[in-house]
């Protein structure tokens, strides 16, 4: 028996037009699909598959939360995610995936495997930016950074990766968080 062979669906053989699967997708899932995103976490995956005269509809509901290294000081960081998405599987003589969500399959076999599907749409879930709340990064690694990155002698270790900037932040108060070698690129900028 495969590592996966518990996400295969068997739509050939299906009974009814309609089933419902749950998958909980744990710490030995993520190691095994080995994908690039995500290593741990604890995902629930309720997966409805509906029967159509030509297709089959898998619609996933997934929820739960994974661990990315933080962009900032490579530490994890626990996310949340969700999402809800469809696949769209018909019959044919040979896999194929056709668009976004349009898979052929093997009439012959009948049988799909969502194991990588799945990590794909929790992929998509996770916000492009993963870091920590402010003040919550690995303090020995923000202080290296900020030697590095201080543009300001008063600002400390942390303050220079927690600067928040919202509606309230007037252009002055912007001006005077960046860094002023980007104000002497600009003036380049403002020759040509």
């Amino acid at each position: 028996m495969g590592k996966f062979d518990k996400y295969n669906i068997d739509l050939k053989s299906m009974q009814a037009d309609s089933a419902k699967y749950e998958f909980v997708l744990d710490n030995l899932y993520f190691a095994n699909i080995d994908g690039p995103e995500v290593q741990k976490g604890k995902v629930n995956v309720e997966l409805s598959v509906k029967r159509s005269l030509h297709a089959f509809e898998l619609d996933f509901q997934i929820n739960g939360v994974v661990f990315v290294p933080c962009d900032r000081c490579l530490d994890d960081v626990e996310l949340s995610v969700t999402s809800s998405d469809k696949l769209l599987v018909k019959f044919g003589r040979e896999y194929a995936e056709e668009g976004d969500n349009l898979i052929i399959i093997p009439e012959e076999e009948g049988v799909i495997n969502v194991a990588w599907f799945m990590y794909e749409f929790i992929s998509l879930a996770i916000p492009m930016k993963h870091v920590h709340a402010p003040g919550k990064c690995n303090k020995a690694m923000t202080s290296k950074l900020s030697k590095h990155l201080r543009v300001d002698a008063e600002m400390g270790d942390d303050d220079f990766f927690d600067v928040e900037i919202d509606d309230n932040t007037s252009e002055e108060d912007l001006e005077e968080k960046i860094d002023p070698r980007w104000n002497e690129l600009k003036k380049i900028l403002d020759n040509n």
